[in-house]
């Protein structure tokens, strides 16, 4: 589990910012960007985060930090308005390119020679849900707008969404005045303590970024072994699961299955996204092998919560575990509202 759980999180730290910059939303509701900032409700923003960078390109260096890491990338984006590309090389770290091209991320180790290419929404990045959740959102954070400061050398607005309970955390988004283009975002804990933040240190935008040689690079992997995991969309009903009692906001949003092949073993992962219109949970259900020792229990790293427990129901048992930006307190409560049908 702890090498799918990597490779579930390998990106995120990469495209939690950047993915922010260029989501395709309906044209209809595209007339909100025009209004004035003091004007808009927490859907148009969130609609105008989401048209940013349609036709813009930009190149720039981004930092992530939290209490026990730091971790700075370079990142190469262009939109046409149809194809949307980005390269992202870590500057810090293992050596590691990820390029995305739409919904497909291939991820590089050259270190290794090893790639895999994954699916955006089986990532479960933050922007993915963004974008037409403003309604259901204002039911569990509150929004403010204010002036915020300069970032990488631009004007910004500052929204600061704060939890109405226990279950989500608070979130600060900084957006490019005059553009809308995200250069900061801060996820805030109890206190306002500050449990991670994404930045841009250098930002250029209208950049001359070439469409074409992302394109070419994303297809030049020879010397690689690539990793392309074979999923199907599925339902936790489908797998014989069910979820007992709703965590308020979190609902599932999507479910994938595929199999694990380890040495003669061939064994069945689930993947469930859940969602509160803004921070992803996965879940991920394997079958138990007790030749395998993987650790119970819980650990944390920034804003990311972690739980692995063992379940057994009618004689079998299985491994599940739950990844999120979420307080540990949510994840226990979607483990405990988890029964086998």
């Amino acid at each position: 589990m702890t090498r799918i759980i990597s490779l579930r999180w390998i990106n995120v730290a990469q495209l939690t910012l950047a993915g922010l910059l260029c989501i395709g939303v309906d044209l209809a509701t595209a007339q909100s960007v025009n209004q004035s900032g003091s004007d808009r409700g927490l859907s148009d923003w969130l609609v105008r985060i989401n048209r940013a960078s349609e036709r813009r390109s930009y190149i720039g260096t981004f930092v992530v930090s939290s209490a026990d890491q730091l971790a700075s990338s370079r990142i190469w984006h262009v939109c046409d308005g149809q194809v949307q590309m980005e390269r992202v090389d870590a500057l810090s770290g293992m050596p590691k390119t990820t390029i995305r091209r739409d919904q497909e991320v291939l991820t590089l180790l050259p270190g290794k020679l090893e790639g895999v290419v994954q699916n955006r929404e089986a990532l479960a990045i933050f922007p993915n849900i963004l974008a037409d959740s403003g309604p259901e959102l204002e039911r569990y954070y509150a929004f403010r707008h204010l002036r915020g400061e300069r970032v990488a050398g631009y004007l910004t607005d500052l929204l600061h969404l704060n939890p109405r309970d226990e279950l989500r955390f608070g979130y600060r988004i900084w957006s490019e005045r005059e553009s809308g283009l995200v250069v900061k975002l801060q996820i805030i804990g109890r206190e306002g303590r500050v449990l991670e933040q994404t930045v841009f240190s250098e930002l250029q935008l209208d950049a001359p970024v070439s469409l074409q040689q992302l394109q070419h690079m994303m297809a030049n992997t020879q010397g690689y072994r690539i990793e392309r995991p074979q999923v199907h969309k599925t339902t936790l009903e489908s797998e014989g699961w069910q979820v007992k009692a709703n965590v308020p906001g979190f609902r599932p949003l999507n479910c994938y299955g595929r199999q694990l092949e380890v040495a003669s073993d061939n064994r069945l992962l689930t993947q469930c996204i859940f969602t509160d219109g803004l921070a992803p949970v996965s879940l991920f259900l394997e079958n138990f092998d007790p030749r395998r020792h993987v650790k119970e229990g819980l650990y944390v790293s920034g804003a990311t919560h972690g739980l692995t427990r063992r379940i057994a129901s009618g004689g079998q048992a299985w491994w599940l575990t739950l990844v999120g930006e979420v307080p540990t307190q949510t994840l226990v409560a979607l483990a405990s509202s988890l029964s086998r049908r």
